[in-house]
């Protein structure tokens, strides 16, 4: 099982050029696309999912051409895109089984079961016959899943899912996600870091639209091991510090500004070293590109 994606292009019609010779193989598993808010991520995503055509390259699922048979993709695929609207009138149960006979399932015993043993596994069980309308942003997402699974997808697109979900609605989605990811190809955008560290095997960051860098969380990590190093300055010593040092990122920690910076030693005695993160690594690739983080 396998996508893969190669030299693909999008400009749009206001000049923008939202992806730029895009290549990725994504196999079975959790893949995670990271980038910022304009990366050029959803844009990617609407492509693989036949909603849009690139203006060259080309995307393949096993034995699919994607751009020739976009209806044989549509068969296998589940996608829940980043802004999804529901009826707020009608009940989870209803809407679900209204969609999965669009996707195709006649059968209505067939159609029955899915839905409900879908309705359990996203734990809406017990609210299945309530409104829509009445739903929590968790809740809505989690039946955005829900219909995405419809069918028993081979390939799985969830986009920025986890925005705007409070922790604990986080975590119920993670463990979803992290199910569904075994057996099936799952591709996850977002501009979400922990996203990406807790639910991926392999993952791209994306910038620009382009593709910046790819491999496994861990090894992206390892690669900036030993090259870390932060310290707290003052506020108004930032920009000293730019000029002088590669600075990828600063936070307030207990009320004082901690930079983190990169360098094969240690810059000053008043430096200590840094155990890379996911987040570090993502910050070296955006500064390095000079892309703005929050840009």
């Amino acid at each position: 099982m396998n996508l893969t994606i190669e030299n693909l292009n999008k400009t749009y019609s206001n000049g923008v050029q939202a992806l730029k010779n895009v290549s990725l193989t994504i196999n079975k598993g959790m893949f995670g696309l990271l980038g910022q808010n304009g990366a050029g991520k959803s844009t990617l995503m609407r492509t693989i999912a036949t909603l849009q055509d690139p203006d060259s390259g080309t995307i393949r699922f096993d034995d699919i051409d994607v751009g020739r048979q976009p209806d044989k993709l549509r068969e296998v695929l589940g996608y829940l895109p980043q802004e999804f609207g529901v009826y707020p009138t009608v009940t989870a149960t209803e809407l679900l089984m209204h969609i999965a006979d669009m996707k195709g399932i006649v059968n209505a015993s067939e159609r029955k079961m899915q839905v409900e043993a879908l309705l359990e596994k996203v734990n809406l069980w017990d609210v299945r016959n309530k409104k829509l309308g009445g739903y929590s942003g968790g809740m809505k997402q989690r039946f955005g899943i829900a219909q995405a699974l419809l069918g028993e997808p081979k390939l799985i697109i969830v986009d920025e899912p986890t925005a705007g979900l409070d922790p604990m609605e986080r975590n119920r989605f993670y463990n979803l996600l992290s199910e569904i990811g075994e057996n099936t190809v799952v591709i996850l955008s977002t501009h979400i870091v922990e996203d990406v560290s807790t639910l991926c095997s392999q993952m791209a960051i994306i910038g620009k639209g382009e593709v910046l860098l790819t491999g496994t969380p861990d090894d992206v990590e390892a690669a900036l091991q030993g090259r870390l190093w932060e310290k707290p300055i003052e506020k108004h010593e930032l920009v000293k510090y730019e000029n002088q040092m590669n600075v990828i990122s600063s936070r307030f920690h207990l009320g004082k500004l901690m930079i983190t910076v990169i360098a094969d030693d240690l810059p000053d005695g008043n430096f200590w070293s840094k155990a890379p993160t996911l987040e570090d690594a993502y910050f070296n690739v955006l500064s390095k590109k000079k892309i703005a983080v929050g840009a």
